[in-house]
């Protein structure tokens, strides 16, 4: 009988141990290539031209000259199974940004994000842009404020954690919408991202829309310092450059506290 005592113990001590361990792993965000979405996550983007109509359209902003259905093609991916988007719409040719960036019809406050994307040449240039007003970049070459992995003109391009062309990479990114009270901006957007899965930027504070009014929301009012009160959608880039897109999702939050980090 006491033999069946112990062993009913050590049963439930190893039992608790693992329920312990399991319930910290499954506590822990994924980040990186290939992060599913959690639960109450919406995905964005799976690969497919349907869900490319569903869930997105044009940003149709001063310099917008892109006509629906959206022209970004499907193609193959060059490294994985599967399909992916690609940036390189005719209309952005030359580099002209605002003429087919494409954003999603939903509206976010805040949000954890991930988007996978690959520059497929040297000095391929798109950028992911939070609300539809401020970008982390995506400019293969460019280690300064204004290069890859950077919250353009706020921070560093961590370069060193860039897979490089060719290959696949991973923002995932925790954003809290700037707050107001009485139409005036009490604080700042701020946001926290890992890059492949390394932390590069930890509660940065967004000053301002960067750009002028071709660029996103706010961005032709007082300089792009007149940041209103308004949600916006996820957007992607067009540049005339071919740099794709594959497996993008989003799940929305409520942050009261003015803290990103995750």
């Amino acid at each position: 009988m006491k033999t069946k005592i112990i062993n009913l113990n050590s049963f439930l001590f190893i039992s608790a141990t693992i329920i312990f361990f399991t319930g910290l792993s499954c506590s822990q965000q994924k980040v990186g290539i290939d992060a599913k979405p959690p639960a109450g996550a919406e995905l964005l983007f799976d690969g497919s031209r349907e869900m490319l109509d569903e869930k997105w359209t044009y940003w149709e902003g001063p310099r917008f000259s892109a006509e629906l259905p959206i022209s970004w093609e499907i193609v193959e991916d060059p490294v994985d199974d599967g399909t992916v988007v690609s940036a390189n719409d005719p209309a952005a040719e030359g580099g002209k940004y605002g003429t087919a960036d494409i954003v999603t019809k939903n509206k976010y406050r805040d949000f954890r994000l991930h988007v996978e994307f690959l520059v497929s040449k040297p000095g391929g240039n798109s950028g992911v842009y939070l609300q539809n007003r401020y970008e982390i970049q995506i400019l293969d070459g460019d280690s300064t404020k204004h290069g890859i992995g950077a919250v353009i003109n706020e921070t560093e391009s961590p370069y060193h954690a860039y897979n490089g062309t060719g290959n696949w990479n991973a923002y995932d990114i925790k954003f809290r919408a700037a707050r107001f009270e009485n139409g005036e901006r009490t604080e700042k957007a701020l946001v926290t991202l890992y890059f492949n899965g390394k932390k590069v930027h930890v509660n940065v504070p967004v000053n301002q829309v960067w750009g002028g009014p071709n660029s996103g929301i706010d961005g032709g009012n007082d300089g792009g310092k007149g940041i209103t009160d308004r949600p916006g959608g996820i957007k992607l880039q067009a540049e005339g450059h071919e740099v794709l897109y594959r497996n993008i999702w989003i799940k929305e939050l409520n942050l009261e506290e003015p803290n990103t980090d995750f």
